[in-house]
């Protein structure tokens, strides 16, 4: 398996956490969905540094170089991340938890929930 980790530097971008968040939850989560020999994608925030960002994991024999669903954070951020890397993953495990990560972060807090 491979992961890949982006991080965006927000200062002066335009952009914020927020702003950010919302565009998750409008439009986009959803296109990845549909990436062959991807396994997860989550995407990070750090407000202390003003960082957004993401981690992808992928099958051993995806093809990195096939097309992908546009990069509209970039698009919307106004630049590429300032930190792009690929490494190998060494090990992979999962704890106990509630249930499978769709729908779940920040961006989709208290959607669907009567108050």
């Amino acid at each position: 398996m491979k992961a890949t980790i982006s991080w965006w530097d927000l200062t002066g971008s335009g952009q914020t956490i927020d702003s950010l968040r919302a565009y998750l939850r409008d439009e986009g989560v959803e296109p990845w969905t549909e990436v062959h020999g991807m396994r997860l994608k989550f995407w990070i925030s750090d407000r202390e540094t003003n960082r957004w960002g993401a981690v992808m994991l992928w099958d051993s024999e995806a093809d990195l170089t096939a097309p992908m669903p546009p990069n509209r954070a970039t698009e919307l951020i106004g630049h590429p991340p300032a930190v792009r890397m690929l490494s190998d993953v060494e090990a992979l495990v999962e704890g106990i938890h509630s249930g499978g990560p769709a729908g779940r972060g920040l961006a989709f807090e208290g959607i669907g929930k009567s108050s």
